[in-house]
Formats: C-alpha cells, sequence, structure tokens
C-alpha cells in the first residue's frame, strides 16, 4: 500500500509539474507581448519584462497614425457575418444528414470526411480563381463565403454527431401533435443543442479573426485589409521599428477571444465533450 501511495504521489507531482511547465510556456510569451506594448521604447530586445514606467504611446499611435480601427471594423465585420452564415450551413446540413435519408447521403457523408483530410491552402489557386471570376477578389463577401464553405465539412460532422445522441421520440412525440419538421428544428433541436451551436459560433468567429494567408491572397486596396494583414504590412521592410506598436496591435486582437473564451467557456467545453461522447 505504501508503494501504490508513493507511486500516485510521484504520479501526481509529475503532473502538476508537466501542467506548470505548460503554463509558464504559454504565458511567458504572452506577458512580454503585454509588457512590450507598454513600454516606451522601438524594440523589443530593450524591453523590460517588467516596465519602469507604462505607457501607452503605441496604443495613441495605432490609433492616431494607422487605419488600425479600420482594419479592426473590417475584421469584425467579415468574423460576424461568418460566425452567422456558417452557423446556419453547418446546422441545417448536419440536421439533414442526422435525421433524414437520401439518395447520396453516404456519400456526401464520406465526401466532407475526406475534404477534412487536405488542408485548405491546397485550393487556394482555384479559390482565387473562381472569386477572379465572380469578381469577389478585393471583396470581404467573397472571405466571408469562402470561410463559411469551408467550415461546413469540420462543423457539420461535429454538429451531426451531437444530433445522433437527441433522442428520435422527442420529433416524433411533436409529429403526432402537428408539427413540421421546420418548427421541430427551431422549437426542439435548436434549444437542446445551445452547448455545440455556441461552439461552433465561436470558432467560426475566431477562424476569420486571426487568419492571415487567405485575407493577404483575396485583398489588395488599404480600405480592405484586415487585422492580420495591415500588422503584417506594419513591420515589413522597416528595419524593425514598428515591433512595439505591433506588440500593442497584437494585445488588442487578442481582447475579443478572451471575452468570448470567458463568457462561453462552460458552453464551449460542454461542445466539446458531447461531440466528443454522442459522435
Amino acid at each position: 500500500m505504501t508503494n501504490i501511495s508513493l507511486g500516485r504521489k510521484l504520479g501526481h507531482a509529475l503532473i502538476y509539474a508537466v501542467l506548470i511547465l505548460t503554463t509558464v510556456a504559454i504565458l511567458y510569451p504572452v506577458m512580454w507581448i503585454v509588457s512590450g506594448s507598454l513600454n516606451p521604447g522601438d524594440s523589443l530586445f530593450t524591453t523590460r519584462f517588467i516596465p519602469e514606467s507604462i505607457s501607452f504611446v503605441h496604443y495613441q499611435y495605432l490609433f492616431n497614425e494607422t487605419d488600425y480601427p479600420l482594419w479592426y471594423w473590417n475584421t469584425f465585420k467579415i468574423a460576424f457575418w461568418n460566425m452567422i452564415l456558417s452557423t446556419i450551413l453547418v446546422v441545417t446540413a448536419a440536421y439533414a444528414f442526422s435525421r433524414f435519408r437520401f439518395p447520396g447521403r453516404k456519400q456526401g457523408l464520406m465526401a466532407m470526411l475526406v475534404l477534412q483530410m487536405f488542408p485548405s491552402f491546397m485550393g487556394m489557386i482555384a479559390i482565387y480563381i473562381l472569386l477572379l471570376q465572380v469578381n469577389l477578389l478585393d471583396n470581404h463577401w467573397g472571405l466571408i463565403l469562402v470561410y463559411a464553405g469551408g467550415s461546413i465539412p469540420f462543423g457539420a460532422w461535429l454538429v451531426k454527431g451531437y444530433f445522433d445522441g437527441i433522442p428520435r421520440s422527442l420529433e416524433e412525440a411533436a409529429k403526432i401533435d402537428g408539427a413540421s419538421d421546420v418548427k421541430i428544428f427551431y422549437k426542439i433541436m435548436m434549444p437542446l443543442s445551445t452547448p455545440i451551436l455556441v461552439f461552433i459560433a465561436v470558432t467560426n468567429f475566431i477562424g476569420p479573426w486571426m487568419d492571415f494567408i487567405f485575407a493577404r491572397l483575396v485583398l489588395r486596396s488599404d480600405e480592405k485589409k484586415t487585422l492580420a494583414v495591415g500588422l503584417f504590412e506594419m513591420i515589413t521592410g522597416r528595419a524593425n521599428t514598428e515591433f512595439t506598436n505591433f506588440a500593442a496591435g497584437a494585445v488588442l486582437v487578442a481582447v475579443p477571444i478572451t471575452i468570448l473564451f470567458f463568457i462561453f467557456q462552460d458552453h464551449l467545453v460542454n461542445g466539446l465533450k458531447a461531440g466528443a461522447n454522442k459522435g
């Protein structure tokens, strides 16, 4: 018994040590960036981890001397509308695959599964040509439509697994009472699926918010730039003189995502567990 107790204590100590090291490895760069954004200097190499004096000059520079507010608004608009459109497409597709039987259903599910095996950048040339043909290059809606379409395979599989775990007896009882499929979807399935819906909505908001590669490919004009593109160009070809301003911009980029995680953390955890258990 003593050896077993000692082994458990050593195991717990090892787990806590790994967790502490992981936390430090994650938080240290974050704290360094926050500290750099509050230091008055121009280089992160001379930044003190704990600033001698806190200065908001870099934040003032972003709002007064750059198009940062415009980049922020563009990114928010793209992320918001992608969240709305993606959630609608994912949930309706998942409900159809979960509750209805129709020709091509298995092939459709298999196609979505196969599509997840390939990295998204493999189709960028084809998407670029397609957007060029439909006149959606340098257009935020071009980004939104591509983001929304790309979210369907993974999201539909995840939400379908959740829908499969909801008893069909609830829908059968509603049909006996005269409810249509549309009414069942909105009145029964949607309220019961809040955790997975919140998870899908938040992840589809975060995706465009953090994306750089595709936005860089599609957007050309200055008034269309997103945060990732604008901040990248701020530090490109300037002999490392804008990195503290970049740090301030990066801190502000993280604010909405942090708020979303704090507000919806319970739903996000429940959505992940439900998608895993009911798949």
